[in-house]
């Protein structure tokens, strides 16, 4: 670790020089209203690397963290080709700034040399710099400031990401289908497409039976087109887009359906609008034949009920007549 106060070294200019340096161009941004930027001075590593590697251009990243910072805080940057790469750490406190140690990482990697150390007024600065050639050099790098608690920065170099439907591809047994990966906004040194069977991923592309076709309209796309679908090409395909810098991938996945498969389904939602049907007119029918006997019964008793006031009423004039007979004689 390196605090303020250690920035005397061999690599490093003396302290008197390195605050001589940042006091002029501190007054100047001070009157100018604006807030000071952090003026670094360069170290011989520092030159021969810019010098060495001029011609590429340069990426300048900063993160500001303070006292009471509770999380740590992260900067992903993509990419795509080599470049001179700037990473500057800002932390402001309220305590003793040559109390503070600075320290970078690479990873779990301590980086030792290639950053300095600034401050102005309650803010201390710290800068690495440094050229990513490789895919080795991508990564996260660390800023590192411990005061009373230790606070975090991270840069996260990455290559670009894929971006593609997440969805399944739905399509049938005999179909053709054209998968597509597009790279927005990069443009990668070449394409590649697998076809993954379990755990194992196979190279796709040589024409089989002109089976596969490759093409892209323009070089940050690629299409992959299946012709003659089977259920064997059912699966996981994954597009693999080449930079200088590492390799990035999406899958697609593909799902190859026999025409038994809706018609199956067809005929089982037949089925059981059939079944429906037929449930409804037994009920139906259940219903009339309950509604018949009701009706016969009622008909039955009708009659039953007029029989037995016809008996009544014969048997209710026989007296009338026998009195009226007795009455005559």
């Amino acid at each position: 670790m390196r605090s303020l106060s250690s920035l005397r070294g061999p690599r490093a200019p003396p302290l008197p020089l390195l605050l001589l340096c940042l006091l002029a161009p501190v007054r100047r941004s001070s009157e100018d209203g604006r807030t000071p930027a952090a003026p670094f001075t360069s170290l011989p590593v520092r030159e021969e690397m810019m010098a060495k590697y001029s011609n590429l251009s340069l990426e300048s990243h900063n993160i500001s963290l303070t006292e009471h910072s509770n999380m740590p805080v992260e900067k992903n940057i993509t990419l795509e080709r080599p470049s001179n790469i700037e990473l500057t750490c800002q932390f402001t406190t309220s305590g003793d700034l040559n109390s503070v140690n600075v320290t970078w990482r690479k990873g779990d990697e301590l980086l030792e040399n290639n950053y300095l150390i600034n401050a102005t007024g309650s803010i201390l600065y710290t800068q690495y710099m440094f050229t990513i050639v490789n895919s080795e050099q991508m990564g996260s790098y660390s800023c590192f400031f411990e005061e009373k608690k230790e606070q975090r920065g991270t840069f996260n170099f990455k290559v670009p990401e894929l971006h593609e439907k997440k969805k399944p591809l739905i399509t049938y047994v005999g179909d053709s289908v054209v998968l597509m990966c597009k790279c927005q906004g990069c443009f990668p040194l070449n394409w590649t497409w697998y076809s993954s069977n379990g755990s194992v991923q196979v190279p796709v592309g040589v024409p089989i039976n002109n089976k596969y076709v490759i093409n892209g309209k323009t070089a940050n796309e690629t299409r992959l087109k299946i012709m003659q679908l089977s259920e064997e090409d059912q699966g996981s395909y994954w597009c693999q887009a080449i930079f200088q810098l590492g390799e990035s991938e999406e899958h697609i996945e593909i799902v190859v359906l026999s025409y038994w498969v809706p018609l199956k389904a067809f005929l089982g939602i037949a089925a059981e609008v059939v079944l429906l049907v037929a449930i409804i007119l037994l009920c139906e029918m259940y219903t009339q034949k309950k509604k018949k006997h009701s009706d016969d019964g009622k008909e039955f008793e009708q009659i039953e009920q007029l029989k037995s006031d016809d008996s009544n009423g014969i048997e209710n004039n026989a007296p009338r007549h026998r009195k009226n007979e007795s009455v005559g004689q």
